[in-house]
Protein backbone atom coordinates (compact mmCIF):
# COMPACT_ATOMS: atom_id res chain seq x y z
CA UNK A 1 0.00 0.00 0.00
CA UNK A 2 1.24 3.51 -0.76
CA UNK A 3 2.13 5.61 2.26
CA UNK A 4 -0.94 7.25 3.87
CA UNK A 5 -3.10 6.24 0.92
CA UNK A 6 -5.69 3.54 0.24
CA UNK A 7 -4.14 2.95 -3.19
CA UNK A 8 -2.71 -0.48 -3.95
CA UNK A 9 0.73 -0.47 -5.55
CA UNK A 10 0.96 -4.25 -5.94
CA UNK A 11 -1.56 -6.72 -4.60
CA UNK A 12 -3.41 -10.03 -4.82
CA UNK A 13 -7.15 -10.37 -4.38
CA UNK A 14 -8.88 -13.72 -4.20
CA UNK A 15 -12.48 -14.73 -4.93
CA UNK A 16 -13.96 -18.28 -4.79
CA UNK A 17 -12.83 -19.13 -8.33
CA UNK A 18 -10.51 -16.32 -9.41
CA UNK A 19 -7.24 -14.72 -8.41
CA UNK A 20 -6.68 -11.06 -9.30
CA UNK A 21 -3.24 -9.46 -9.52
CA UNK A 22 -3.40 -5.69 -9.02
CA UNK A 23 -0.70 -3.17 -9.86
CA UNK A 24 -0.42 0.58 -10.13
CA UNK A 25 0.67 1.91 -13.52
CA UNK A 26 2.18 5.39 -13.10
CA UNK A 27 3.10 5.41 -16.80
CA UNK A 28 -0.55 5.78 -17.80
CA UNK A 29 -2.09 9.23 -17.79
CA UNK A 30 -2.86 10.22 -14.21
CA UNK A 31 -1.91 6.79 -12.93
CA UNK A 32 -4.22 3.82 -13.10
CA UNK A 33 -4.82 0.61 -11.18
CA UNK A 34 -4.76 -2.43 -13.45
CA UNK A 35 -6.15 -5.86 -12.75
CA UNK A 36 -4.99 -9.15 -14.26
CA UNK A 37 -7.49 -11.99 -13.66
CA UNK A 38 -6.63 -15.69 -13.49
CA UNK A 39 -9.82 -17.74 -13.80
CA UNK A 40 -10.69 -21.20 -12.45
CA UNK A 41 -8.28 -20.95 -9.52
CA UNK A 42 -9.78 -22.83 -6.53
CA UNK A 43 -7.90 -22.50 -3.27
CA UNK A 44 -10.63 -22.59 -0.57
CA UNK A 45 -10.13 -26.22 0.49
CA UNK A 46 -8.54 -25.72 3.95
CA UNK A 47 -5.11 -26.74 2.67
CA UNK A 48 -1.81 -24.99 2.10
CA UNK A 49 -1.02 -24.03 -1.48
CA UNK A 50 2.08 -22.72 -3.17
CA UNK A 51 1.46 -19.89 -5.65
CA UNK A 52 4.18 -18.62 -7.98
CA UNK A 53 3.32 -15.45 -9.89
CA UNK A 54 5.79 -14.47 -12.63
CA UNK A 55 5.64 -11.02 -14.22
CA UNK A 56 7.42 -9.73 -17.30
CA UNK A 57 6.17 -6.89 -19.45
CA UNK A 58 2.67 -7.72 -20.69
CA UNK A 59 2.95 -11.38 -19.72
CA UNK A 60 1.66 -12.73 -16.39
CA UNK A 61 1.97 -16.39 -15.38
CA UNK A 62 0.49 -18.16 -12.34
CA UNK A 63 1.47 -21.65 -11.15
CA UNK A 64 -0.59 -23.35 -8.42
CA UNK A 65 1.21 -26.06 -6.46
CA UNK A 66 3.97 -26.04 -9.09
CA UNK A 67 1.54 -27.26 -11.75
CA UNK A 68 1.20 -26.10 -15.35
CA UNK A 69 1.16 -22.29 -15.48
CA UNK A 70 -1.86 -20.21 -16.46
CA UNK A 71 -0.75 -17.46 -18.83
CA UNK A 72 -2.43 -14.10 -19.35
CA UNK A 73 -1.28 -11.35 -21.73
CA UNK A 74 -2.75 -7.89 -21.20
CA UNK A 75 -2.53 -4.59 -23.05
CA UNK A 76 -0.94 -2.59 -20.20
CA UNK A 77 2.51 -3.91 -19.21
CA UNK A 78 3.83 -4.07 -15.68
CA UNK A 79 5.65 -0.76 -15.03
CA UNK A 80 9.37 -0.63 -15.71
CA UNK A 81 9.78 1.23 -12.42
CA UNK A 82 7.52 1.41 -9.39
CA UNK A 83 8.55 3.24 -6.24
CA UNK A 84 7.65 1.42 -3.01
CA UNK A 85 9.36 3.91 -0.75
CA UNK A 86 7.64 4.05 2.69
CA UNK A 87 5.01 1.63 1.40
CA UNK A 88 3.57 -1.02 3.74
CA UNK A 89 2.30 -4.60 3.44
CA UNK A 90 -1.38 -5.08 4.20
CA UNK A 91 -2.38 -8.72 4.66
CA UNK A 92 -5.61 -10.61 5.25
CA UNK A 93 -8.28 -8.08 4.38
CA UNK A 94 -11.73 -9.64 4.01
CA UNK A 95 -13.27 -6.21 3.52
CA UNK A 96 -16.64 -5.97 5.28
CA UNK A 97 -17.91 -9.50 4.67
CA UNK A 98 -18.19 -10.88 8.20
CA UNK A 99 -18.09 -14.62 8.60
CA UNK A 100 -15.95 -15.26 5.54
CA UNK A 101 -12.75 -17.17 6.19
CA UNK A 102 -9.79 -15.14 4.98
CA UNK A 103 -6.93 -17.61 5.31
CA UNK A 104 -3.28 -17.26 6.24
CA UNK A 105 -0.20 -16.16 4.37
CA UNK A 106 2.67 -18.27 5.63
CA UNK A 107 5.55 -17.15 3.49
CA UNK A 108 6.12 -14.40 0.94
CA UNK A 109 9.19 -14.43 -1.30
CA UNK A 110 10.00 -11.67 -3.78
CA UNK A 111 12.61 -12.56 -6.40
CA UNK A 112 14.14 -10.58 -9.24
CA UNK A 113 14.08 -12.26 -12.62
CA UNK A 114 11.41 -13.08 -15.11
CA UNK A 115 10.32 -16.42 -13.66
CA UNK A 116 11.08 -17.96 -10.27
CA UNK A 117 9.04 -21.12 -10.80
CA UNK A 118 11.90 -23.58 -11.50
CA UNK A 119 13.86 -22.08 -8.58
CA UNK A 120 11.01 -22.33 -6.06
CA UNK A 121 9.53 -25.67 -7.14
CA UNK A 122 12.48 -27.84 -6.19
CA UNK A 123 11.16 -29.62 -3.06
CA UNK A 124 9.82 -33.15 -3.44
CA UNK A 125 6.77 -32.26 -1.34
CA UNK A 126 6.13 -28.69 -2.42
CA UNK A 127 2.90 -28.48 -0.37
CA UNK A 128 4.82 -29.00 2.84
CA UNK A 129 7.29 -26.18 2.33
CA UNK A 130 9.27 -25.64 5.52
CA UNK A 131 9.00 -22.35 7.35
CA UNK A 132 12.49 -21.39 6.36
CA UNK A 133 14.28 -19.28 3.83
CA UNK A 134 14.34 -21.07 0.46
CA UNK A 135 17.78 -21.96 -0.81
CA UNK A 136 17.28 -19.65 -3.76
CA UNK A 137 17.40 -16.66 -1.43
CA UNK A 138 20.82 -17.47 -0.02
CA UNK A 139 22.58 -15.56 -2.81
CA UNK A 140 20.25 -12.54 -2.76
CA UNK A 141 21.83 -9.49 -1.06
CA UNK A 142 20.11 -8.47 2.14
CA UNK A 143 20.14 -4.79 1.27
CA UNK A 144 18.58 -3.81 -2.03
CA UNK A 145 20.60 -1.50 -4.23
CA UNK A 146 17.50 0.31 -5.45
CA UNK A 147 13.85 0.68 -4.61
CA UNK A 148 12.85 0.15 -8.22
CA UNK A 149 11.48 -3.08 -9.63
CA UNK A 150 14.06 -4.95 -11.66
CA UNK A 151 13.12 -5.93 -15.19
CA UNK A 152 14.51 -9.06 -16.78
CA UNK A 153 13.37 -9.39 -20.40
CA UNK A 154 13.50 -13.17 -20.51
CA UNK A 155 11.90 -16.25 -19.02
CA UNK A 156 8.21 -15.58 -18.41
CA UNK A 157 7.74 -14.07 -21.84
CA UNK A 158 9.11 -17.23 -23.46
CA UNK A 159 5.76 -19.04 -23.77
CA UNK A 160 5.46 -21.96 -26.16
CA UNK A 161 2.01 -22.74 -27.59
CA UNK A 162 1.18 -26.29 -28.71
CA UNK A 163 -1.87 -26.16 -31.01
CA UNK A 164 -3.01 -25.22 -34.49
CA UNK A 165 -1.82 -21.85 -35.74
CA UNK A 166 -2.50 -19.31 -32.94
CA UNK A 167 -2.96 -15.60 -33.60
CA UNK A 168 0.15 -13.46 -33.94
CA UNK A 169 -0.51 -9.86 -32.91
CA UNK A 170 1.33 -7.33 -30.76
CA UNK A 171 -0.06 -9.11 -27.69
CA UNK A 172 1.68 -12.36 -28.70
CA UNK A 173 4.94 -10.64 -29.67
CA UNK A 174 7.99 -12.66 -28.56
CA UNK A 175 5.81 -15.74 -27.96
CA UNK A 176 6.84 -19.09 -29.44
CA UNK A 177 4.61 -21.59 -31.26
CA UNK A 178 5.57 -25.22 -31.76
CA UNK A 179 3.76 -26.67 -34.77
CA UNK A 180 3.40 -30.34 -33.93
CA UNK A 181 2.29 -31.35 -37.44
CA UNK A 182 5.32 -29.73 -39.10
CA UNK A 183 7.65 -30.14 -36.12
CA UNK A 184 8.65 -26.51 -36.36
CA UNK A 185 9.32 -23.73 -33.83
CA UNK A 186 8.11 -20.24 -34.74
CA UNK A 187 8.50 -16.80 -33.14
CA UNK A 188 5.80 -14.10 -33.31
CA UNK A 189 7.26 -10.76 -34.38
CA UNK A 190 4.01 -8.93 -33.67
CA UNK A 191 2.40 -9.57 -37.05
CA UNK A 192 3.59 -12.92 -38.45
CA UNK A 193 5.16 -16.21 -37.32
CA UNK A 194 8.85 -16.38 -38.20
CA UNK A 195 10.38 -19.83 -38.61
CA UNK A 196 13.16 -20.46 -36.08
CA UNK A 197 13.55 -24.21 -36.51
CA UNK A 198 11.57 -26.41 -38.88
CA UNK A 199 11.81 -29.91 -40.26
CA UNK A 200 11.13 -29.44 -43.95
CA UNK A 201 8.50 -31.90 -45.06
CA UNK A 202 8.17 -33.33 -48.55
CA UNK A 203 5.09 -34.94 -50.07
CA UNK A 204 5.75 -38.64 -50.56
CA UNK A 205 2.39 -40.05 -51.62
CA UNK A 206 -1.37 -39.66 -51.10
CA UNK A 207 -3.50 -42.30 -49.38
CA UNK A 208 -7.26 -42.75 -49.05
CA UNK A 209 -8.27 -41.73 -45.53
CA UNK A 210 -12.09 -41.46 -45.27
CA UNK A 211 -15.15 -42.18 -47.41
CA UNK A 212 -17.52 -39.31 -46.67
CA UNK A 213 -21.08 -40.48 -47.42
CA UNK A 214 -23.13 -37.44 -48.47
CA UNK A 215 -26.86 -36.76 -48.80
CA UNK A 216 -26.55 -36.83 -52.59
CA UNK A 217 -24.09 -35.85 -55.28
CA UNK A 218 -21.91 -32.97 -54.10
CA UNK A 219 -21.37 -29.90 -56.29
CA UNK A 220 -19.00 -28.10 -53.94
CA UNK A 221 -17.42 -28.28 -50.51
CA UNK A 222 -16.18 -25.65 -48.05
CA UNK A 223 -13.79 -26.43 -45.17
CA UNK A 224 -13.60 -23.88 -42.35
CA UNK A 225 -12.72 -23.48 -38.68
CA UNK A 226 -14.96 -21.84 -36.07
CA UNK A 227 -12.72 -20.55 -33.25
CA UNK A 228 -13.05 -22.55 -30.01
CA UNK A 229 -15.61 -24.85 -31.69
CA UNK A 230 -13.77 -26.90 -34.29
CA UNK A 231 -13.10 -27.78 -37.92
CA UNK A 232 -16.08 -28.20 -40.27
CA UNK A 233 -16.88 -29.15 -43.87
CA UNK A 234 -20.06 -27.99 -45.63
CA UNK A 235 -21.19 -29.99 -48.67
CA UNK A 236 -23.40 -28.47 -51.38
CA UNK A 237 -25.65 -31.35 -52.38
CA UNK A 238 -27.72 -31.70 -55.52
CA UNK A 239 -31.00 -33.13 -54.24
CA UNK A 240 -33.64 -31.54 -52.00
CA UNK A 241 -34.77 -33.14 -49.81
CA UNK A 242 -32.65 -34.02 -47.88
CA UNK A 243 -30.63 -30.94 -48.81
CA UNK A 244 -27.04 -30.22 -47.84
CA UNK A 245 -25.03 -31.07 -44.74
CA UNK A 246 -22.36 -29.77 -42.40
CA UNK A 247 -19.80 -32.18 -40.95
CA UNK A 248 -17.53 -31.67 -37.93
CA UNK A 249 -14.03 -33.08 -37.58
CA UNK A 250 -14.34 -35.43 -34.61
CA UNK A 251 -11.71 -37.95 -33.50
CA UNK A 252 -9.87 -37.59 -36.78
CA UNK A 253 -12.93 -37.97 -39.07
CA UNK A 254 -15.72 -35.83 -40.51
CA UNK A 255 -19.01 -36.67 -38.72
CA UNK A 256 -22.47 -35.37 -39.68
CA UNK A 257 -23.25 -32.30 -37.57
CA UNK A 258 -26.21 -30.47 -39.16
CA UNK A 259 -28.54 -30.82 -42.15
CA UNK A 260 -29.71 -27.67 -43.98
CA UNK A 261 -32.49 -27.54 -46.62
CA UNK A 262 -31.07 -26.42 -49.97
CA UNK A 263 -32.22 -26.51 -53.58
CA UNK A 264 -29.62 -28.04 -55.89
CA UNK A 265 -26.91 -26.24 -53.94
CA UNK A 266 -23.76 -25.43 -55.90
CA UNK A 267 -21.35 -24.07 -53.30
CA UNK A 268 -20.87 -22.69 -49.78
CA UNK A 269 -18.89 -19.67 -48.58
CA UNK A 270 -17.72 -19.18 -44.98
CA UNK A 271 -16.85 -15.68 -43.80
CA UNK A 272 -16.85 -13.47 -40.71
CA UNK A 273 -17.74 -9.86 -40.00
CA UNK A 274 -16.34 -8.79 -36.66
CA UNK A 275 -17.45 -11.48 -34.21
CA UNK A 276 -20.33 -12.62 -36.46
CA UNK A 277 -19.85 -15.93 -38.30
CA UNK A 278 -21.70 -16.60 -41.57
CA UNK A 279 -22.14 -19.36 -44.13
CA UNK A 280 -23.75 -18.57 -47.49
CA UNK A 281 -25.18 -21.18 -49.87
CA UNK A 282 -25.68 -20.73 -53.62
CA UNK A 283 -28.99 -22.38 -54.62
CA UNK A 284 -29.38 -23.25 -58.31
CA UNK A 285 -33.10 -24.14 -58.37
CA UNK A 286 -36.39 -22.81 -57.00
CA UNK A 287 -37.89 -24.08 -53.77
CA UNK A 288 -41.19 -25.96 -53.47
CA UNK A 289 -43.11 -22.66 -53.63
CA UNK A 290 -41.50 -21.53 -56.85
CA UNK A 291 -39.28 -19.01 -55.05
CA UNK A 292 -35.65 -18.69 -56.09
CA UNK A 293 -33.19 -17.36 -53.55
CA UNK A 294 -29.91 -18.17 -51.90
CA UNK A 295 -29.49 -18.01 -48.14
CA UNK A 296 -26.99 -16.58 -45.67
CA UNK A 297 -26.83 -18.50 -42.39
CA UNK A 298 -25.39 -17.18 -39.12
CA UNK A 299 -23.70 -19.26 -36.43
CA UNK A 300 -25.66 -19.26 -33.18
CA UNK A 301 -23.31 -19.63 -30.20
CA UNK A 302 -26.28 -20.49 -27.99
CA UNK A 303 -27.73 -23.20 -30.25
CA UNK A 304 -24.29 -24.21 -31.59
CA UNK A 305 -25.57 -24.46 -35.14
CA UNK A 306 -26.22 -22.31 -38.22
CA UNK A 307 -29.59 -20.53 -38.41
CA UNK A 308 -31.20 -18.62 -41.28
CA UNK A 309 -30.13 -14.97 -41.34
CA UNK A 310 -30.89 -13.39 -44.75
CA UNK A 311 -32.44 -14.55 -48.02
CA UNK A 312 -31.27 -12.95 -51.26
CA UNK A 313 -32.98 -13.36 -54.64
CA UNK A 314 -30.57 -15.03 -57.09
CA UNK A 315 -30.80 -16.61 -60.53
CA UNK A 316 -29.33 -20.12 -60.77
CA UNK A 317 -26.59 -19.05 -58.38
CA UNK A 318 -23.28 -20.87 -58.73
CA UNK A 319 -20.92 -19.22 -56.25
CA UNK A 320 -20.47 -16.68 -53.43
CA UNK A 321 -17.31 -14.70 -52.72
CA UNK A 322 -16.74 -12.69 -49.53
CA UNK A 323 -14.08 -10.00 -49.12
CA UNK A 324 -13.17 -6.80 -47.33
CA UNK A 325 -12.03 -3.56 -48.98
CA UNK A 326 -10.96 -0.53 -46.94
CA UNK A 327 -12.63 -1.94 -43.85
CA UNK A 328 -15.98 -2.60 -45.56
CA UNK A 329 -17.39 -6.11 -46.04
CA UNK A 330 -18.75 -7.29 -49.39
CA UNK A 331 -20.45 -10.43 -50.69
CA UNK A 332 -20.62 -11.20 -54.42
CA UNK A 333 -22.93 -13.77 -56.01
CA UNK A 334 -22.54 -15.41 -59.42
CA UNK A 335 -25.86 -15.59 -61.28
CA UNK A 336 -25.56 -18.28 -63.97
CA UNK A 337 -28.73 -17.77 -65.96
CA UNK A 338 -32.36 -16.61 -65.79
CA UNK A 339 -34.55 -19.01 -67.71
CA UNK A 340 -32.64 -19.63 -70.95
CA UNK A 341 -30.84 -16.29 -70.82
CA UNK A 342 -27.23 -16.67 -69.74
CA UNK A 343 -26.29 -13.02 -70.27
CA UNK A 344 -27.47 -11.50 -67.00
CA UNK A 345 -26.05 -9.44 -64.14
CA UNK A 346 -24.21 -10.87 -61.21
CA UNK A 347 -24.41 -8.77 -58.05
CA UNK A 348 -22.03 -7.40 -55.42
CA UNK A 349 -23.59 -6.68 -52.03
CA UNK A 350 -22.21 -4.39 -49.34
CA UNK A 351 -22.70 -5.02 -45.60
CA UNK A 352 -24.73 -2.27 -43.92
CA UNK A 353 -23.69 -2.11 -40.24
CA UNK A 354 -26.79 -0.08 -39.38
CA UNK A 355 -29.31 -2.63 -40.65
CA UNK A 356 -27.09 -5.69 -40.23
CA UNK A 357 -27.95 -6.76 -43.80
CA UNK A 358 -26.28 -7.08 -47.18
CA UNK A 359 -27.54 -4.51 -49.68
CA UNK A 360 -26.96 -4.22 -53.44
CA UNK A 361 -23.86 -2.17 -54.21
CA UNK A 362 -22.98 -2.95 -57.84
CA UNK A 363 -24.07 -5.18 -60.72
CA UNK A 364 -21.67 -6.62 -63.29
CA UNK A 365 -22.74 -8.20 -66.62
CA UNK A 366 -21.75 -11.88 -66.80
CA UNK A 367 -22.33 -14.76 -69.23
CA UNK A 368 -23.30 -18.11 -67.70
CA UNK A 369 -20.84 -17.33 -64.92
CA UNK A 370 -19.54 -20.03 -62.57
CA UNK A 371 -17.09 -18.45 -60.15
CA UNK A 372 -15.83 -15.26 -58.50
CA UNK A 373 -12.24 -14.99 -57.21
CA UNK A 374 -11.17 -12.03 -55.06
CA UNK A 375 -7.52 -11.18 -54.42
CA UNK A 376 -5.40 -8.23 -53.36
CA UNK A 377 -1.98 -7.18 -54.63
CA UNK A 378 -0.43 -4.47 -52.53
CA UNK A 379 -3.01 -1.68 -52.15
CA UNK A 380 -5.09 -2.90 -55.11
CA UNK A 381 -8.13 -5.19 -54.93
CA UNK A 382 -9.23 -7.40 -57.81
CA UNK A 383 -12.27 -9.56 -58.63
CA UNK A 384 -12.11 -12.15 -61.42
CA UNK A 385 -15.22 -13.77 -62.92
CA UNK A 386 -15.26 -17.09 -64.79
CA UNK A 387 -17.70 -16.71 -67.71
CA UNK A 388 -18.79 -20.08 -69.08
CA UNK A 389 -21.41 -19.71 -71.83
CA UNK A 390 -23.08 -16.81 -73.66
CA UNK A 391 -25.89 -18.83 -75.24
CA UNK A 392 -24.00 -19.85 -78.36
CA UNK A 393 -20.39 -20.47 -77.36
CA UNK A 394 -18.17 -21.33 -74.40
CA UNK A 395 -15.17 -19.68 -76.08
CA UNK A 396 -15.72 -16.25 -74.59
CA UNK A 397 -13.88 -13.71 -72.47
CA UNK A 398 -13.68 -13.91 -68.74
CA UNK A 399 -12.88 -10.66 -66.97
CA UNK A 400 -10.72 -9.30 -64.17
CA UNK A 401 -11.97 -6.17 -62.42
CA UNK A 402 -10.05 -3.71 -60.24
CA UNK A 403 -11.47 -1.60 -57.40
CA UNK A 404 -11.16 2.09 -58.24
CA UNK A 405 -13.06 5.08 -56.83
CA UNK A 406 -15.57 2.97 -54.91
CA UNK A 407 -16.49 0.39 -57.57
CA UNK A 408 -15.07 -2.44 -59.69
CA UNK A 409 -13.89 -1.44 -63.15
CA UNK A 410 -12.64 -3.63 -65.99
CA UNK A 411 -8.91 -4.35 -65.71
CA UNK A 412 -8.28 -7.20 -68.19
CA UNK A 413 -10.16 -9.67 -70.38
CA UNK A 414 -8.87 -13.21 -70.99
CA UNK A 415 -10.24 -15.65 -73.57
CA UNK A 416 -11.43 -18.84 -71.81
CA UNK A 417 -13.30 -22.01 -72.79
CA UNK A 418 -16.20 -22.78 -70.48
CA UNK A 419 -14.30 -21.30 -67.52
CA UNK A 420 -15.49 -22.89 -64.27
CA UNK A 421 -12.96 -21.63 -61.70
CA UNK A 422 -10.24 -19.10 -61.03
CA UNK A 423 -7.53 -19.80 -58.44
CA UNK A 424 -5.05 -17.13 -57.35
CA UNK A 425 -1.85 -18.06 -55.53
CA UNK A 426 1.58 -16.72 -54.64
CA UNK A 427 4.96 -18.40 -54.95
CA UNK A 428 7.55 -16.16 -53.35
CA UNK A 429 6.96 -12.68 -54.77
CA UNK A 430 5.28 -14.02 -57.91
CA UNK A 431 1.49 -13.85 -58.36
CA UNK A 432 -0.33 -16.46 -60.47
CA UNK A 433 -3.91 -16.89 -61.64
CA UNK A 434 -5.08 -20.31 -62.91
CA UNK A 435 -8.28 -20.88 -64.89
CA UNK A 436 -10.10 -24.24 -65.12
CA UNK A 437 -11.53 -24.62 -68.64
CA UNK A 438 -14.39 -27.14 -68.79
CA UNK A 439 -15.13 -27.53 -72.51
CA UNK A 440 -14.90 -25.90 -75.93
CA UNK A 441 -18.19 -25.51 -77.79
CA UNK A 442 -19.55 -23.17 -80.44
CA UNK A 443 -22.96 -23.72 -82.03
CA UNK A 444 -21.70 -22.16 -85.26
CA UNK A 445 -18.75 -24.56 -85.61
CA UNK A 446 -18.91 -28.35 -86.12
CA UNK A 447 -18.47 -30.25 -82.87
CA UNK A 448 -14.87 -31.49 -82.44
CA UNK A 449 -14.22 -35.14 -81.67
CA UNK A 450 -13.57 -34.32 -78.02
CA UNK A 451 -14.24 -30.83 -76.76
CA UNK A 452 -13.62 -31.80 -73.10
CA UNK A 453 -9.89 -32.53 -73.52
CA UNK A 454 -8.59 -28.96 -73.67
CA UNK A 455 -5.92 -26.84 -72.04
CA UNK A 456 -6.43 -25.00 -68.81
CA UNK A 457 -4.03 -22.11 -68.33
CA UNK A 458 -1.91 -20.46 -65.66
CA UNK A 459 -1.26 -16.73 -65.92
CA UNK A 460 1.37 -14.68 -64.11
CA UNK A 461 1.17 -11.02 -63.17
CA UNK A 462 3.66 -8.96 -65.16
CA UNK A 463 4.32 -5.86 -63.07
CA UNK A 464 5.92 -3.95 -65.96
CA UNK A 465 3.06 -4.61 -68.36
CA UNK A 466 0.47 -4.29 -65.55
CA UNK A 467 -1.41 -7.33 -66.76
CA UNK A 468 -1.57 -11.11 -66.45
CA UNK A 469 0.32 -12.96 -69.17
CA UNK A 470 0.11 -16.66 -69.97
CA UNK A 471 2.72 -18.70 -68.13
CA UNK A 472 1.75 -22.33 -68.85
CA UNK A 473 -0.91 -24.52 -70.50
CA UNK A 474 -1.89 -27.85 -68.92
CA UNK A 475 -4.03 -30.48 -70.65
CA UNK A 476 -7.15 -31.09 -68.55
CA UNK A 477 -10.39 -32.98 -68.99
CA UNK A 478 -13.45 -30.83 -68.32
CA UNK A 479 -11.63 -29.15 -65.45
CA UNK A 480 -13.96 -27.65 -62.85
CA UNK A 481 -11.65 -26.56 -60.05
CA UNK A 482 -8.07 -25.74 -59.08
CA UNK A 483 -6.74 -25.89 -55.50
CA UNK A 484 -3.32 -24.58 -54.48
CA UNK A 485 -1.54 -25.92 -51.39
CA UNK A 486 1.93 -26.25 -49.90
CA UNK A 487 3.85 -29.00 -48.13
CA UNK A 488 7.06 -27.80 -46.53
CA UNK A 489 8.85 -25.68 -49.12
CA UNK A 490 7.01 -27.31 -52.04
CA UNK A 491 4.01 -25.80 -53.84
CA UNK A 492 1.28 -27.82 -55.55
CA UNK A 493 -1.80 -27.41 -57.73
CA UNK A 494 -4.48 -30.09 -57.90
CA UNK A 495 -7.04 -30.03 -60.72
CA UNK A 496 -10.57 -31.46 -60.65
CA UNK A 497 -10.82 -33.41 -63.91
CA UNK A 498 -14.49 -34.41 -64.26
CA UNK A 499 -15.10 -35.95 -67.72
CA UNK A 500 -12.92 -37.00 -70.67
CA UNK A 501 -15.74 -37.32 -73.21
CA UNK A 502 -16.35 -40.99 -72.44
CA UNK A 503 -16.32 -41.56 -68.69
CA UNK A 504 -16.53 -39.68 -65.39
CA UNK A 505 -14.02 -42.09 -63.82
CA UNK A 506 -10.88 -40.18 -64.58
CA UNK A 507 -7.69 -39.21 -62.81
CA UNK A 508 -7.36 -35.81 -61.23
CA UNK A 509 -3.75 -34.69 -61.07
CA UNK A 510 -1.50 -33.01 -58.49
CA UNK A 511 1.13 -30.81 -60.15
CA UNK A 512 4.34 -29.88 -58.33
CA UNK A 513 5.98 -26.50 -58.81
CA UNK A 514 9.36 -27.04 -60.49
CA UNK A 515 10.49 -23.43 -60.91
CA UNK A 516 11.72 -22.85 -64.45
CA UNK A 517 9.83 -25.95 -65.63
CA UNK A 518 6.56 -24.64 -64.21
CA UNK A 519 4.07 -27.18 -62.85
CA UNK A 520 4.87 -30.84 -63.53
CA UNK A 521 2.51 -33.82 -62.90
CA UNK A 522 3.45 -35.54 -59.63
CA UNK A 523 0.48 -37.67 -58.52
CA UNK A 524 -2.53 -39.11 -60.35
CA UNK A 525 -5.61 -39.54 -58.17
CA UNK A 526 -8.56 -41.72 -59.31
CA UNK A 527 -11.78 -39.65 -59.01
CA UNK A 528 -15.38 -39.97 -60.19
CA UNK A 529 -17.01 -36.82 -61.54
CA UNK A 530 -14.67 -34.67 -59.43
CA UNK A 531 -16.20 -31.26 -58.85
CA UNK A 532 -14.25 -29.50 -56.10
CA UNK A 533 -11.02 -29.79 -54.07
CA UNK A 534 -10.27 -28.42 -50.61
CA UNK A 535 -6.92 -28.61 -48.80
CA UNK A 536 -6.82 -28.41 -45.00
CA UNK A 537 -4.53 -29.11 -42.06
CA UNK A 538 -5.10 -30.51 -38.57
CA UNK A 539 -2.71 -31.29 -35.75
CA UNK A 540 -2.57 -34.84 -37.16
CA UNK A 541 -1.44 -33.83 -40.64
CA UNK A 542 -2.42 -32.43 -44.04
CA UNK A 543 -5.40 -33.57 -46.13
CA UNK A 544 -7.27 -33.11 -49.41
CA UNK A 545 -11.04 -33.44 -49.70
CA UNK A 546 -12.73 -33.88 -53.06
CA UNK A 547 -16.44 -33.83 -53.86
CA UNK A 548 -18.09 -36.05 -56.46
CA UNK A 549 -20.86 -34.63 -58.63
CA UNK A 550 -21.76 -38.13 -59.87
CA UNK A 551 -22.18 -40.20 -56.71
CA UNK A 552 -23.13 -39.53 -53.06
CA UNK A 553 -19.60 -40.23 -51.87
CA UNK A 554 -16.78 -37.74 -51.37
CA UNK A 555 -13.32 -38.70 -50.18
CA UNK A 556 -10.75 -37.41 -47.71
CA UNK A 557 -7.17 -38.13 -48.76
CA UNK A 558 -4.18 -37.83 -46.44
CA UNK A 559 -0.87 -36.41 -47.60
CA UNK A 560 1.94 -38.69 -46.45
CA UNK A 561 5.19 -36.82 -45.98
CA UNK A 562 8.83 -37.64 -45.42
Amino acid sequence: MAEESPGVLVGLRYSPSKLHFLFWSPERAGGWQNRVTFRNVSLADSRWHTLVLAVSGQSFSLSVDCGLPKDVVVETPFPTSLSVKRASFYLGNRRRRKGFFTGLLRQLVLLPGADATPRICTAVNYKATALSIPAVLQDVPVKAVSNKVLKYPHGANMKVTLRSRPPCTKQEKAQFWFNTSRRGLYLCDGSAWISMLEVKQRLDYVEEYQDLVTNSETMGVEVFTIPRVGLFAATANRHSPPGSAIYKWTDGKFVLYQNIPTYQAQSWKYFTIGKKIFLAVANFEQNDRGQEFSVIYKWSHRKEKFVTYQRITTHSARDWEAFVIEGEAFLAVVNHREGNNHNINSVIYRWNPSTGLFETNQTIPTSGAYDWEFFAIGPYSFLAVANTFNGTSTNIYSHIYIWLSGSFQLFQSILTSGAADWEVFHIGDRVFLAVANSHSYDSRIPVPSNFYAINSSIYELNITAQMFVKFQDLLTYSALDWEFFSVGDDSFLVVANSFDGFTFSINSIIYRWQGYEGFVPAHRLPTIGCRDWEAFNTTEGSYLLYSSAKEPLSKVLKLKTT
